[in-house]
């Protein structure tokens, strides 16, 4: 395999060579051999997919570079879903299905994460994740197993590691960039940071994943149809979250879209590529996933706090805050976001407060450090001291108004909200915000104890039910029709049939 991009010759002669600097042709040429030398050795026929691929990572390294990359995805996405039977149904159908890939004495990893996030994706070496908040989404056995399926053609295919290599090319060029320029910061400037590993596919990798996915749903006896019908269900919950949010998607948002841009139709082109277009009897196992997923937590845990309307309440660390009656509440990993269709925006987070500092100075010399705030004002909220000051700043959509509060618990964390609004409608959401601010508030353990977690809870349908009604079991909103047509895949239009089995969400 030829190295991508320009070839040896031609980077060697004309104006390539044309820019060397004096004394720089020497290490030209010494990058130039490294970088042939190691497409030349990283080529390689893959089993899984009987294609050359180029990979710089032997096998043994594939798996120590998903162990250091394992800490990691666990800090980030909530831990492991800490629930041993359902963790150990989710290695039985991953190892059932490596068992029937190309590398079945891999020593496969399959972890349930602790995220409300719909989600999965692999490392290389043979670690696959899945987050419970997809195990909710689903509806049968087989949609998990089509999933898992997936993610494990990804493993096999060696696609991470393809990445990983590719990713190393790019540094050597930076380097070959900077001998060229003389700037040796050009090269110091490449990290191979822990990101690399969850970024998307390729389109031809997500097919090639899909096929192998379909490949050993197979041989394990698992409907293949199941793969399509679970990426129909990501795409109605895509398309709500987009609706509750005001906007066409959540930027902020890994999910399984973002990170795998497959669409219905090559996932159901990758099945009639390995099955043809005839019905396969497979096994679905609908009530038996069903009963197995009953009292999962769904959505927020105790752990990353609570989303209930218009307020935020953290059972663990215990305070709460409510947010003015037309914006949004998100929960992300790090922050609580809240939106407002106007533009106007609120972010909740928390930091070290590092060297003893006031709430005043730590807003004027570290958080706001940069900016030119005015009004610097002293506060207290709920007894604890707190500070704010506030600046204009320029946007693509005109001038914004940022507002900053911190507020110091005697725990070393600052508490911290960042208001900002549309200059235009800063004095009309002013009072509301003003009320968010000061209405933050700590909980006594008897509040805390008080808050819990919504779970996966299962219905059998009677005569006469319809989604309306049923749609009332779960938490109130305005969209709960929606999201219960979403967990039991019932399209709009039809209403579900007596004694079928349903997910709803209480407590």
């Amino acid at each position: 395999m030829n190295p991508p991009g320009l070839s040896i010759a031609q980077l060697t002669t004309g104006r390539a060579r044309a820019r060397l600097l004096p004394g720089a042709r020497q290490r030209f040429v010494a990058a130039i051999v490294a970088i042939a030398a190691l497409a030349l050795a990283g080529c390689s026929t893959n089993p899984a997919t009987g294609q050359q691929a180029f990979t710089l990572l032997s096998p043994a390294n594939e798996r120590a570079l998903g162990r250091e990359q394992h800490p990691r995805v666990l800090a980030e996405f909530g831990g492991v879903y800490e629930d041993p039977a359902v963790q150990a149904y989710v290695v039985g159908i991953g190892s059932t299905l490596a068992d029937r890939s190309e590398q079945a004495a891999l020593p496969f990893t399959f972890t349930v994460l602790d995220s409300a996030m719909v989600n999965a994706f692999a490392l290389p070496g043979g670690y696959v994740y899945v987050t419970r908040g997809l195990m909710a989404l689903a509806d049968s056995e087989a949609e998990l197993a089509g999933v898992i399926g997936h993610e494990i053609g990804h493993v096999t295919a060696r696609h991470g590691a393809q990445q990983h290599g590719r990713s190393v090319l790019v540094g050597l060029g930076a380097g070959i960039a900077g001998i060229l320029t003389g700037k040796r910061g050009v090269a110091d400037s490449v990290s191979l940071g822990g990101g690399l590993l969850l970024r998307g596919y390729s389109r031809d990798q997500e097919f090639e994943a899909d096929l192998l996915g379909v490949r050993y749903m197979t041989r394990a006896g698992y409907d293949p149809d199941a793969m399509a019908s679970f990426l129909g269900r990501l795409r109605e919950k895509a398309k709500l979250d987009a609706k509750v949010l005001g906007v066409g998607s959540d930027p902020d948002e890994r999910s399984l879209i973002s990170s795998h841009p497959r669409t219905i139709d090559r996932v159901k082109e990758a099945r009639a590529a390995i099955l043809g277009a005839g019905p396969v009897d497979g096994l679905v196992d609908r009530e038996g996933y069903l009963r197995r997923i009953e009292g999962m937590i769904y959505g927020d845990s105790p752990e990353q706090g609570f989303v209930r309307g218009y307020r935020f309440v953290h059972p663990e660390l215990r305070f709460e805050f409510t947010v003015p009656p037309d914006f949004t509440l998100v929960n992300g990993q790090t922050a609580v976001k809240a939106l407002s269709p106007n533009g106007a925006v609120i972010v909740f987070d928390m930091a070290p407060t590092g060297p003893a500092a006031s709430a005043l100075d730590y807003v004027r010399h570290r958080w706001g450090a940069r900016l030119a705030l005015v009004d610097l004002t002293r506060l207290t909220i709920d007894g604890m001291e707190a500070a704010t000051g506030v600046t204009r700043v320029s946007t693509e959509r005109g001038p914004f108004d940022l507002r900053l509060v911190a507020i110091s618990p005697p725990n070393g964390r600052m508490y911290r909200f960042l208001f900002g609004t549309p200059a235009q409608d800063t004095a009309r959401q002013t009072p509301g915000l003003q009320r968010t601010a000061l209405g933050f508030r700590r909980l006594d353990g008897d509040e805390a104890a008080s808050e819990r977690p919504y779970r996966i809870r299962l219905y059998t349908a009677k005569p006469g039910d319809t989604v309306a009604s049923l749609a009332t079991m779960l938490p109130k909103d305005a969209n709960a029709g929606a999201v219960f047509r979403m967990l039991n895949g019932l399209p709009p239009g039809t209403e579900p049939t007596a004694g079928r089995l349903l997910k709803y969400v209480g407590y």
